[in-house]
Protein backbone atom coordinates (compact mmCIF):
# COMPACT_ATOMS: atom_id res chain seq x y z
CA UNK A 1 0.00 0.00 0.00
CA UNK A 2 1.14 3.54 -0.75
CA UNK A 3 2.71 5.36 2.18
CA UNK A 4 3.73 8.72 0.75
CA UNK A 5 1.26 11.45 -0.05
CA UNK A 6 2.39 11.59 -3.69
CA UNK A 7 2.09 7.80 -4.00
CA UNK A 8 -1.47 7.90 -2.69
CA UNK A 9 -2.29 10.63 -5.21
CA UNK A 10 -0.79 8.59 -8.05
CA UNK A 11 -2.96 5.62 -7.07
CA UNK A 12 -6.08 7.80 -7.29
CA UNK A 13 -5.04 9.41 -10.58
CA UNK A 14 -4.21 6.03 -12.12
CA UNK A 15 -7.58 4.60 -11.10
CA UNK A 16 -9.39 7.59 -12.64
CA UNK A 17 -7.40 7.38 -15.90
CA UNK A 18 -7.98 3.63 -16.04
CA UNK A 19 -11.74 4.16 -15.79
CA UNK A 20 -11.71 6.79 -18.53
CA UNK A 21 -9.58 4.65 -20.85
CA UNK A 22 -11.75 1.58 -20.27
CA UNK A 23 -14.91 3.54 -21.04
CA UNK A 24 -13.36 5.05 -24.17
CA UNK A 25 -12.10 1.66 -25.40
CA UNK A 26 -15.52 0.12 -24.80
CA UNK A 27 -17.27 2.93 -26.69
CA UNK A 28 -14.94 2.47 -29.66
CA UNK A 29 -15.62 -1.27 -29.75
CA UNK A 30 -19.38 -0.72 -29.52
CA UNK A 31 -19.43 1.81 -32.36
CA UNK A 32 -17.21 -0.44 -34.48
CA UNK A 33 -19.59 -3.37 -33.98
CA UNK A 34 -22.58 -1.18 -34.86
CA UNK A 35 -20.85 -0.05 -38.07
CA UNK A 36 -19.99 -3.61 -39.09
CA UNK A 37 -23.56 -4.70 -38.40
CA UNK A 38 -24.97 -1.81 -40.45
CA UNK A 39 -22.66 -2.66 -43.35
CA UNK A 40 -23.71 -6.32 -43.17
CA UNK A 41 -27.40 -5.35 -43.20
CA UNK A 42 -27.01 -3.76 -46.64
CA UNK A 43 -28.64 -0.42 -45.76
CA UNK A 44 -26.15 2.11 -47.12
CA UNK A 45 -27.68 5.16 -45.41
CA UNK A 46 -27.56 3.49 -42.00
CA UNK A 47 -24.04 2.23 -42.71
CA UNK A 48 -22.80 5.72 -43.58
CA UNK A 49 -24.18 7.13 -40.32
CA UNK A 50 -22.78 4.24 -38.28
CA UNK A 51 -19.34 4.54 -39.88
CA UNK A 52 -19.32 8.30 -39.25
CA UNK A 53 -20.05 7.70 -35.55
CA UNK A 54 -17.41 4.97 -35.36
CA UNK A 55 -14.86 7.21 -37.05
CA UNK A 56 -15.57 9.99 -34.59
CA UNK A 57 -15.08 7.72 -31.57
CA UNK A 58 -11.93 6.13 -33.01
CA UNK A 59 -10.26 9.40 -33.89
CA UNK A 60 -11.00 10.78 -30.42
CA UNK A 61 -9.41 7.67 -28.93
CA UNK A 62 -6.45 7.76 -31.35
CA UNK A 63 -3.24 8.62 -29.58
CA UNK A 64 -4.83 8.27 -26.16
CA UNK A 65 -6.37 4.82 -25.79
CA UNK A 66 -5.35 3.27 -29.08
CA UNK A 67 -2.50 3.91 -31.52
CA UNK A 68 -3.22 6.47 -34.27
CA UNK A 69 -2.31 4.08 -37.06
CA UNK A 70 -4.66 1.39 -35.76
CA UNK A 71 -7.51 3.89 -35.62
CA UNK A 72 -6.76 5.08 -39.16
CA UNK A 73 -6.56 1.51 -40.43
CA UNK A 74 -9.92 0.58 -38.89
CA UNK A 75 -11.61 3.71 -40.23
CA UNK A 76 -10.14 3.07 -43.67
CA UNK A 77 -11.46 -0.48 -43.72
CA UNK A 78 -14.93 0.63 -42.66
CA UNK A 79 -15.13 3.39 -45.27
CA UNK A 80 -13.87 1.01 -47.96
CA UNK A 81 -16.58 -1.48 -47.01
CA UNK A 82 -19.24 1.24 -47.29
CA UNK A 83 -17.86 2.35 -50.66
CA UNK A 84 -18.16 -1.21 -51.97
CA UNK A 85 -21.86 -1.34 -51.08
CA UNK A 86 -24.28 -1.11 -54.00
Amino acid sequence: MANHKSSKKRVLVTAKKNAVNTARRSAVKTENKKAIKAIASGDKAAAVVAVRNAESKMMKAAGKTMPKKRASRKVSRLTRAVAKMA
